[in-house]
């Protein structure tokens, strides 16, 4: 049997290097949940509706843009 961890420095009990082996097998096994999908906005039936025109200044040129 291979291992794969290794102590480099200092003198670990059993019970500490079966915690570690633990948290790290715990932590691989999680599943990680799915990347959150962007909101689409281009079919948002609101994007088709016109700001309200004020009047002012180049106000007409506005009056025809959405």
């Amino acid at each position: 049997m291979t291992s794969h961890l290794r102590i480099v420095r200092g003198d670990a009990a059993p019970e500490e290097i079966a915690a570690l082996v633990a948290v790290l097998a715990a932590r691989h096994a999680e599943p990680q949940p799915p990347p959150a999908r962007p909101r689409q906005t281009w079919r948002n039936p609101v994007r088709g509706m016109r700001k309200p025109v004020v009047p002012g200044k180049s106000a007409w040129r506005m009056s025809a843009l959405p």
